[in-house]
């Protein structure tokens, strides 16, 4: 089973280094697909899925990084949050009065700018230097940072610590997921959404742990970079509320949006004209900018039919929201996986349905989904509803009646 999924890995990074256009794709592709076919190799031998990994690992994520670092390849999104950074320190918020191209459009909220100040702070002069300002670094470092937690968290959640076989499982398969080309190419050539798929993930951990402040402030953190991560502050609060109560759900929310207003706001009110255009019209192709978000979902192709299709994508889209929020209400999530999924499925509506998108976009919510199942310490079997059905202790047989003595009545 491991071999064959790394053949297919294989496969995968070879037809990137073929067919892809942007040069760092094709990069990544050529190391990944040695990579990936010695870690089939690998796999086929007896206790060689751990080996396996560790290959998948070296031939997909750090190889072609280190490459990429070195030659300067990358795609756009890296410079952008990097000049976010620098305007930041310049003018104390990250967008540009008046952008002549798209390059210069900064399309995330202002959280995304401290992936960006390494290179302020170091600058570009000099092989180190330029290694430790480049934003991947930083963005990979967020993202493997809040796995660490995530794990640790959910481990403490069961009744004993995951050792053995099992736990070894676990981390084996964490780490082949981080392998594979939906995470490994994002972190090598961009690795903007990384940071938003850990926070949004530990959110949502702690929120199944009942720590409503964690997890508001790991929601803060995330809706502090991209608005895509609005709507998991309703998942988190319905899973909130279903575990503890409305009143556990209502602090949580609480310093989730407190939160993101203290990292928001200053820019806001700097700028808010750019943030407007740049941040929320931009991405929605309304921008006096057209944005390189085109491939061809079925919002963007009702979009470009003309005004009439923008408005009825936006149409669909808002309704495919409101019945993401309303299963919330009618059913609300009861545990880190079920949440992790509503939260896929309203991410998916939205990538799908809005004016613009790229099929990249949907690695977010697949990710969100598979390591919600890969960090998750509790039991699935039996569980109904939040509750987890333990198996009932055998019964113990009836105590044998004792003999009457003799002579008694």
């Amino acid at each position: 089973m491991w071999s064959g999924g790394w053949f297919v890995a294989f496969v995968w990074a070879g037809v990137f280094a073929v067919v892809a256009t942007p040069g760092s794709h094709r990069t990544w592709g050529a190391c990944a697909s040695v990579g990936y076919l010695c870690a089939a190799v690998a796999a086929l031998r007896r206790r060689g899925r751990g080996l396996s990994v560790w290959f998948a690992l070296a031939g997909a994520v750090a190889v072609p990084l280190l490459v990429l670092l070195a030659v300067g390849g990358a795609q756009s999104e890296v410079g952008v949050i990097e000049r976010s950074g620098v305007l930041t320190l310049r003018q104390a918020t990250p967008y540009l009065a008046q952008p002549r191209t798209v390059v210069e459009v900064t399309p995330y909220l202002p959280g995304m700018a401290v992936f960006g100040l390494p290179r302020a702070v170091l600058g570009d002069r000099g092989p180190l230097p330029g290694l430790l300002g480049d934003a991947r670094l930083w963005c990979a470092a967020a993202f493997l940072g809040c796995l660490w937690p995530a794990r640790r968290v959910t481990r403490r959640g069961t009744d004993g610590p995951r050792t053995g076989v099992g736990g070894t499982v676990r981390r084996d398969a964490v780490g082949a997921f981080v392998a594979s080309p939906f995470v490994a190419l994002p972190l090598c050539v961009s690795g903007v959404d990384l940071p938003l798929t850990g926070l949004l993930l530990l959110a949502l951990v702690y929120a199944a742990r009942r720590r409503p402040v964690a997890a508001g402030l790991a929601l803060a953190a995330a809706c502090s970079l991209k608005w895509t991560a609005w709507p998991a502050v309703a998942v988190a609060a319905a899973l909130l509320a279903h575990r503890e109560g409305a009143r556990t759900a209502v602090r949580g929310a609480a310093v989730a949006m407190a939160g993101t207003a203290l990292l928001v706001l200053p820019s806001a009110l700097l700028s808010p004209g750019p943030l407007v255009q740049q941040v929320f019209a931009f991405p929605t192709g309304r921008g006096p900018w057209d944005t390189p978000a085109a491939s061809p979902l079925p919002g963007r192709l009702l979009a470009d039919l003309g005004p009439g299709g923008w408005y009825a994508a936006v149409a669909l889209l808002l309704a495919g929201g409101s019945a993401v929020a309303a299963s919330l209400a009618v059913r609300p999530p009861y545990d880190l996986v079920s949440a992790a999924d509503r939260l896929a499925v309203g991410l998916c509506v939205a990538f799908l349905l809005a004016p613009a998108g790229r099929f990249g976009y949907l690695a977010l919510p697949v990710a969100l989904a598979v390591l919600a199942r890969l960090v998750d310490g509790a039991p699935r079997t039996g569980r109904a509803h939040g509750l987890v059905v333990r198996a009932s202790r055998p019964a113990q047989p009836a105590p044998e009646p004792v003999p009457a003595t003799r002579g008694a009545r």
